[in-house]
């Protein structure tokens, strides 16, 4: 059974803060979720945003490192030119965008 479920049973059995046992429930499960939850929401929707917007010549990388031109665009699969005349097709779900470089700076 659930350990957490199992205190707040008996505290409010024993009528000794069984409220207060609740409250501090919903605020952790709050406080997870806006600090793990809502994140992780956010970049999964940023990712399939940015695979549906996917256009011919869009400059993509894999999750393997490898980077290239999107050729081709299927309903799963995408077609990616890794190199001259080199056209790979992978799932859609492998590819993500480029990182963003930082601004290199000119050291004299």
């Amino acid at each position: 059974m659930n350990t957490p479920l199992v205190i707040l049973l008996q505290s409010a059995a024993g009528g000794q803060g069984g409220s207060s046992m609740l409250i501090w429930l919903i605020l952790i499960f709050v406080i997870m979720w806006l600090l793990m939850i809502r994140p992780q929401q956010k970049q999964a929707k940023k990712e399939r945003e940015f695979r549906e917007n996917l256009k011919k010549g869009d400059r993509v990388s894999f999750s393997g490192g490898i980077y290239g031109k999107v050729h081709e665009i299927a309903e799963h699969t995408i077609d990616v030119e890794i190199a001259n005349g080199v056209v790979v097709t992978v799932e859609k779900s492998m590819v993500q965008p480029l990182p963003e470089q930082p601004a290199q700076q000119n050291q004299k």
